[in-house]
Order: structure tokens, then sequence, then C-alpha cells
């Protein structure tokens, strides 16, 4: 609405302009005439008035009933009083009418509302992409075991359902039938696939991996963990308080000012006995040059120019009131998987015995693990083809249900698996490799062995890799004074190992997503101010509760949804940037605001007529003059912005 009307506007003030006697005069050109061209910028100007003017008269109707006078007041009784001030001159009233100066008045203050309009977002898709993740249909079994698709919606506690290998979870439910692992990461954090059996929970909308399952239905509907999510977020959205502009608290202190300087004006000037003419061109004056149209250019040129730069240095701001907070920001909270680390198995570490070269025992354990698709054994194979090194073939591939996999490979009987395998070959761990088992168990990652003809020859640590990029960004927050916490559904193993790799100063871990938001609301009434930083639907209640909430590019499109910033590059080094991006645009803010607002100190008493007795006098072409000087001076200095620096 602000932009069609502005363009409107435009295209009505250059004709209105260069109609202008006064403009005429100043830039010494006479504008082409014809029968009634003195008249193109009373009917133009009017135009501009009752068109673009009309969104700010309709905004100060509805403060002055809400009874908070602010910027659209002063706005509307601006343009009124020069409106009708220009209207009495046309019609023959002594002074110089203030079309031009009306129909660009209105003009700039449409182009400011527009650009603010633009700067604003609504976190208003979390909760279709949480829809997202349950499927329109699911595999229902009947007691004669024949199967039909039925909407999810049809679904009743009790139904027994089929999980396809691949396929979503429909419902939350009990495993009746089969073995699986399932990736819940999107659900509770998680970053290990969960093995899951008969008589294991499991909860809608997660994926299951390549086993098929038999499902008995608990809860449907509202009742399911993910529905619980879908009103927490809902609910923090519903919540959070609208921030007070800047702009619109100064812009209602000057409102109150520009108004009782101009009654005091006309009522000095009365009590003089100063002719009419000359009162009215003194209250038209006041109450022009103390129009806010710098003041409303202050606060949206600073967020336009500001979320430009954030863009291109990958940080995309999605509500303005999540930047300007940022500055504020005392504690900054992390979700591990996905943000700090990498969400994804690697081998962390690996130790072998004296008897084998380190690198021979984990190409062989890759050659076992090549054709499975496991996590862990994709982290073998990926580990193992790092080296350059091609793998030998692997024959007589045999699986050894919850325990590990072996092959025969270059004639060795090799097996890989974890502490269950070990058990069942009733072998031990050689004491060459004790201290790499218990180093890997303290740190809540998994150790798998490979055996080679018996013997135990090598023990490989996999766990979710930490971002390289982690380290820097926690030790930025530290310098500038931030706190940092981790909050994760992960076991409180992996989280102390991980915090303590990359500095964090507090671990939060084992948390279930109806607890992220609780333990951020613990952090606020402690009296901190606190940033969510997370990737994953678990994370979507937490990142719309804090005051910041800064969601992870790479992630689910829930959070990215429910964030304030987002982080496009998936680098927790912009974290910093937007601490630091956020106080340079405050620092610009104040300065814009004291100007906009600030010169009015100077510029209302002139305007008031307070030196003319020495022949200083304002009048009200040379106030607009004034007025519009302060706006070019307000958006060079936003301009200036422009050279801040993300650092990374």
């Amino acid at each position: 609405m602000f932009r069609d009307r502005f363009w409107l506007a435009l295209a009505l003030s250059i004709p209105t302009t260069v109609w202008s006697p006064m403009v005429q005069m100043l830039l010494g050109f006479r504008a082409p005439e014809f029968p009634g061209s003195r008249f193109v910028p009373a009917l133009l100007g009017t135009a501009v008035f009752l068109y673009g003017g009309r969104p700010f008269l309709r905004g100060a109707v509805r403060e002055l009933r809400e009874r908070l006078p602010g910027m659209m007041t002063l706005i509307s009784l601006a343009i009124s009083v020069a409106f009708g001030f220009s209207v009495a001159v046309t019609s023959g009233v002594p002074g110089e009418d203030l079309w031009w100066e009306l129909a660009t008045l209105v003009t700039i203050m449409l182009l400011g509302h527009w650009i603010e309009m633009r700067s604003i977002s609504q976190a208003s898709g979390a909760l279709k992409e949480l829809a997202k993740l349950l499927p329109d249909k699911a595999v229902r079994l009947a007691f004669d075991g024949s199967a039909e698709d039925v909407p999810v919606s049809a679904l009743a506690e009790g139904d027994l359902l089929l999980v396809r290998p691949g396929a979503r979870v429909p419902a939350d439910g009990e495993v009746a039938e089969g073995s699986s692992t399932l990736d819940e990461s999107m659900i509770t954090g998680e970053s290990r696939p969960v093995g899951k059996a008969p008589g294991d929970a499991v909860i809608a909308g997660t994926i299951n991996g390549a086993g098929s399952l038999r499902v008995r239905v608990t809860r449907t509907g509202d009742a399911t963990a993910l529905a619980g999510i879908m009103r927490l977020v809902a609910s923090a959205q519903a919540s959070r308080s609208r921030a007070q502009d800047l702009a619109d608290r100064a812009a209602r202190l000057l409102t109150f000012a520009a108004i009782g300087s101009a009654v005091l004006t006309g009522v000095g000037w009365v009590l003089a006995g100063a002719p009419w003419t000359w009162i009215t061109g003194r209250v038209v004056t006041v109450l022009v040059i103390a129009c806010p149209h710098a003041l409303g250019l202050a606060v949206p040129l600073v967020i336009a120019i500001s979320t430009t730069l954030g863009a291109r240095h990958g940080l995309l701001v999605r509500d303005r009131r999540g930047l300007e907070e940022a500055r504020l920001l005392d504690t900054v909270v992390f979700d591990k998987t996905g943000t700090l680390t990498l969400a994804e198995q690697r081998v962390v570490s690996a130790e072998g015995v004296p008897s084998m070269p380190l690198a021979d025992a984990v190409r062989l354990a890759a050659a076992v693990e090549r054709d499975s698709e496991h996590p862990v054994a994709r982290a073998i194979v990926a580990h193992a083809e790092a080296e350059g090194e091609p793998l030998p073939i692997a024959n007589a591939f045999e699986a050894i249900p919850g325990r590990g996999v072996r092959a025969r490979v270059d004639g060795l009987r090799v097996e890989v698996g974890g502490p269950a395998l070990l058990s069942a070959l009733e072998l031990v761990v050689p004491p060459s490799l004790a201290e790499g088992t218990a180093r890997s168990a303290e740190a809540g990652q998994t150790a798998v062995y490979v055996i080679v003809d018996g013997a135990v020859t090598a023990v490989l640590a996999i766990a979710d890799a930490v971002r390289p990029e982690s380290r820097e960004a926690v030790d930025r927050l530290h310098a500038d004074g931030v706190e940092v916490a981790m909050l994760t559904g992960d076991s409180a193993a992996v989280a102390r190992a991980v915090a303590a790799q990359i500095g964090i100063d507090r671990v939060l871990a084992e948390v279930l997503p109806e607890g992220k938001a609780a333990e951020i609301e613990k952090l606020q009434a402690e009296g901190k101010r606190v940033a969510m930083v997370g990737d994953g639907v678990n994370d979507a209640p937490a990142l719309v509760t804090a005051n910041v909430g800064i969601a992870i590019g790479a992630g689910t499109e829930v959070a990215v949804e429910s964030g304030d910033i987002v982080l496009v590059r998936s680098d927790p080094r912009d974290v910093p940037a937007i601490v630091s991006l956020s106080r340079a645009t405050y620092r610009k803010m104040l300065q814009n605001l004291w100007w906009a607002a600030g010169y009015n100190i100077v510029a209302i008493p002139l305007a008031a007529g307070v030196l003319a007795s020495q022949g200083l006098v304002l009048s009200p072409a040379i106030g607009a003059v004034f007025m519009s000087a302060s706006t070019v001076i307000v958006a060079l200095n936003a301009q200036l912005l422009r050279r801040w620096n993300p650092g990374v």
C-alpha cells in the first residue's frame, strides 16, 4: 500500500514542484505556461494530500483514539496545517503557499514507511513446516493381516501400523514387531540413530531406517509429541510482546513539543499584537520544521541498510526486532547437533595395536562396511577413503544381529562391531587400546572394534564431529562479554566432551523438546537476555521463546521460520557477527534520532520568530528546506553504516 501510494505521489510531486513559483525563483527557471498552469501546484498538491496523506490521517485518528499520539499524529497535523494554509493562500489570503513542500513531504514520508514495512518480517510459517513432518497417509493393518492406506486423521489408539523403511512414523506408538533404527534428531536432538525393538516407543514425524516396523498407536492428533511442539511454537509466538520502536517514542515526545511550541508561538504573537498573517506563518513554520519526516526515516533507513549488509554477509534478518535486541545479549545458547557439530557421524580418533599398521586395520574395516547404509559404517568408509588408498574386496559378508558384521578380506576373517561383539566372541580389549577405549566411553562416543582372525587390532571412536569454526565463535563471544551455553538432547557425556573441546561455559544436556523452551525461560528468569541458536524442529519452541532466535540456514525449514535471524552459511562465527552488527546499527540509530529530533532545539525557536527583532525570520518554505536538509543528513549518516565488517 505504501509502495503504490509512494509512486503515484512521486509522479504528482514532480510537476507540483516544477510549477511552484517559489522553486522557479530559487532555481532561476520558468516552467512552461498554459491556461490554468498557475493552479497546477494547488490541484496536484491537493491530490497528493488526499491520496498520499490518507494513511497518515487514518493513523492519526487511531493514535488519538488510543490516546497515544505519535508520529502519525504529528505528520497529519503538519500536512493538514500546510494544506489548510496553502488553500487559504491560493484563495487570496496574503502569504506563500506550501504546495510543493506539502507534496514532497507526503512523498518522502510514504517512501520512509514503505522502507520500514519491507524491513519487518513475521515468523508466520513455522507451524506449517511442523505440520509437514507428518505424512498424509498411514498403512493400517487389519486383523487378517491385510494392509490399507488411510488418512492419518483416521487413526485411533490401538491401531496397528506398518512403517516401511525410509517412511515417517505417522503417530506416536510402541513397536509391536520388527527392529530398526529411527532418525529422531528433528524431535529429540539425538544425533545418533536410535535402535528400536518390540516394546520401544516411537514418535510421530521421525524417520524409519532400513528395517520394517509394526507399530501400535498410543497417541494421535493433538496428543502427539509433535503436536505439543506445535502448541509451544504457537504459544511463544502469540505471547511475544511488540518491541517499542525508538522512533515512535521520539516522535511522541516531538509531537507534544511541536504542538506546545506552536500554541505558545501563536499565543505569544497574539499578545504581541502581530497581524494574523504573521501569526499563521509562524505557527505553520513551527509545525513544518518540527515535522518528523527525518525522524521517520532515521530508523527505517538504518534497518534497511543493516539488513542488506547482513544478507550480504550471510545473516538473513527475518524480524528486525531480533537485530535490535542482539546488542543487549549477555547469553548465547547453542544447540549442539547441526549447529556446533556437523550432524554426521565421523571417525574422531583411531588407535591400533603394534602388530598391525593402523591404516591397514581401518582399510579392512571399511571393506567390510562398504555396502552398509548404517551411519557408523558410512563414517568408517569415509575415513578410510580419505586416505586415498583403494579398498580391498570383501567376500562372505554376514551380519551379526545386534553385534556387528563379518566378512573375509584378502583371506583374513574380519569382524567389526561394538562391545557386544567382543562379549559374544569372548575377547578382551588389549592393554594398548584400553586407554583409547576409556576416553571414548568418557566422551560418550561410539567405540567400534576391528577384529582380524580373532585378534582385536584397532578401536575407532565414532562421534558427531565438531565444526572447525565453533571454537572461534565461542572465543569471539567471550571477547564481547557474552556467556555461552549449550542446550542439547544428547547425553551428558557427549555434551560435556563437546563443551570442553570448544570452551562452552554452561552445559544443559538430555533436554527434551518440551523442556528446551523452559530452559530458556529459566535463564531469562535469572535476568539474562538470551539468544538461542539452533537448526532442528526440536529447537523451534526455544527459538521463539528466546529474546533473539537465530536459525542455522542448513537446518530444517521449521527452525528457519521460527528464527528472527537466519545464518545462511551455517557458520557459528556469524553469531558474534550478529552482535557486532546490532551494536553498530544501534549506534547509527541513536545518532540519527539525536539529529532528527535534536536539531529542533535550535530550529523550532527560529521558526517561532525569537530572533525576528534581529531580522532573522524563517518562512514556511525555508522551514521546509531545513526539514528536508535534516533528512539528507540522516540519510547520509545511515550510509556510513556500510563500512561495517563482520570480521569473518
